[in-house]
């Protein structure tokens, strides 16, 4: 049964060919993995599914009373609720039945018998109706996926406005999962996830029976939960049975096999080329040139894809720094309360180290005390001597200035050839360099703001998450990269296949924090 159906669609922007005469049908219980590499389309598809934005041709059909889930990487909470009002509203329209409900037995005092028995017979249908959805066990559904998903950590009381940017993330899941769409729309949901949680999406999304259709650069968690992929090269949306690796291996044979016919191609119309130039000139055979001619203006051509620009990194290594980076004695940290027992740390030069644990406890916030951004609540941390910092924050707000514009805010002494250079080489195309930087989507943002990095000497590197939204190719250039990296770096992870062979050592948040 078809649940989706896309005929003929086609859409641009800024003078791009994103999609164009795309037609696909989505069939009851496919689990879909939508791949492809930064800024070819991705989020575009989301949002043209759901209407968020309008295609410039064609139809987008979902089939009737088909309740539609989407989870985006921009997606807000509302201000000033707490975080259990805000996983209710799941349930909102049960919740107005019961209220509906409230309101007709408080109407039953001042109304005859006939209208008496008319709206208890109503109020039966409605209340069989929240019975078979489980009305009476929502606190205990709650309290399942906030769990399962770390959010009850937080405290349920807690308003969203005081969550970080990956806690909030993990609210809006939850509250997508309670609500059990019949198709599932997930951008990026391991973005902020630690394995823990991971993993238990992962076998949630297994015995999911609906449809849902996923972005996400996890490699290992895509193989684990789709088997489909729809591969975005713009301006095409191909279909593949399988998961990730089936779907490399299939796309790399079809990418061969064109590379052969191109060549064979190519050297079929040298060879015609050469018989026309040799043979039209001369009467005896300037019939055959011209058949010739004829022959090859009819030939359908084979193109080859232009190769899409991969990213460069390389990271400038800055002066000597003293012997330790960082020392701490006692110290504890935190906002209004304490996050984290005392603790007694150090971090030696040339020292990689990876920090992890689940969100909420303190990793974001130990970076920020270790660079003194935020004030600690007990104790002492000293940094070293000629430290040349490099900090990626995990949240950064995009400004309204073109790529061009804002590297050139950062470097205001380079030509415009060296911007648009340095902006090349991190793999963003000329469309993208002269885009506004907050319509650029997540990948395609962080390589610019690791463009700004790597072009300023460092002696530390501090980043926090920095794969999150970066497509296969930007990953694996940037772990290489941090492998030549001759300096010292502090690296907020969740992808444990990134950092397992990258760093010297691994800071375990649940050793100190209080919520560990």
């Amino acid at each position: 049964m078809s649940i989706l159906t896309v005929e003929n669609l086609s859409h641009s922007f800024a003078g791009r060919v994103i999609f164009e005469d795309v037609s696909f049908r989505l069939l009851k219980g496919e689990h879909v993995g939508l791949v492809g590499a930064n800024g070819e389309g991705k989020s575009t598809f989301m949002n043209i599914l759901t209407s968020h934005l309008e295609p410039e041709s064609g139809k987008v059909i979902w089939s009737k009373n088909v309740k539609v889930g989407y989870l985006d990487q921009h997606t807000k909470l509302e201000e000033g609720m707490s975080i259990l009002d805000t996983l209710k509203l799941a349930f909102k329209d049960l919740f107005e039945i019961e209220t509906s409900i409230q309101k007709d037995y408080e109407t039953m005092m001042d109304v005859s018998e006939e209208k008496m028995d008319h709206l208890l017979e109503d109020i039966g249908i409605r209340q069989e109706y929240l019975d078979q959805h489980d009305f009476y066990l929502i606190d205990s559904k709650i309290e399942e996926v906030s769990n399962a998903l770390g959010i009850s950590e937080y405290g349920l009381y807690k308003k969203v406005d005081e969550l970080s940017g990956g806690q909030r993330s993990k609210v809006l899941l939850g509250k997508l999962l309670l609500e059990k769409p019949d198709i599932l729309l997930l951008d990026e949901p391991t973005n902020y996830l630690d394995s823990e949680h991971i993993n238990w999406l992962k076998n949630y999304l297994l015995n999911y029976d609906n449809a849902f259709i996923l972005v996400s650069h996890d490699i290992p968690f895509l193989n684990d939960v789709v088997n489909v992929i729809y591969h975005v090269q713009a301006p095409y949306l191909t279909r593949y049975a399988g998961n990730y690796d089936e779907f490399k291996r299939v796309y790399e044979i079809k990418q061969k096999q064109l590379e052969a016919a191109y060549l064979r191609q190519q050297q079929e119309i040298e060879k015609m080329e050469d018989f026309i130039a040799r043979n039209k000139a001369r009467v005896a055979t300037r019939g055959m040139a011209n058949s010739r001619k004829k022959k090859l203006d009819k030939m359908e051509r084979i193109e080859l894809r232009k190769e899409k620009p991969k990213p460069e990194f390389h990271f400038m290594m800055g002066k000597t720094p003293s012997k330790w980076i960082f020392e701490t004695e006692d110290m504890v940290i935190g906002y209004d309360s304490p996050l984290s027992r005392p603790m007694s740390i150090h971090l030696e030069k040339g020292k990689k180290i990876a920090i992890t644990g689940a969100n909420g406890l303190g990793k974001s916030t130990l970076i920020k005390s270790l660079l003194k951004k935020i004030e600690i609540i007990e104790g002492k941390v000293q940094n070293g001597d000629n430290l040349q910092i490099g900090y990626y924050q995990q949240e950064e707000k995009a400004p309204a200035l073109s790529c061009i514009e804002d590297l050139w805010n950062t470097f205001p002494s380079w030509s415009q050839y060296e911007i648009r250079s340095a902006l090349a080489k991190c793999g963003l195309t000329t469309d993208q360099i002269e885009s506004q930087v907050y319509v650029l989507s997540g990948g395609e943002q962080a390589k610019l703001r690791l463009c700004k990095l790597m072009n300023q000497p460092c002696n530390v590197l501090v980043l926090d998450e920095p794969t999150n939204h970066l497509d296969v190719d930007a990953k694996e250039e940037l772990k290489k990269a941090l492998i030549e990296y001759k300096g010292t770096l502090i690296l907020v992870c969740h992808e444990v296949e990134f950092y397992q062979d990258l760093v010297d050592e691994i800071w375990d948040m649940k050793e100190y924090s209080l919520n560990g």
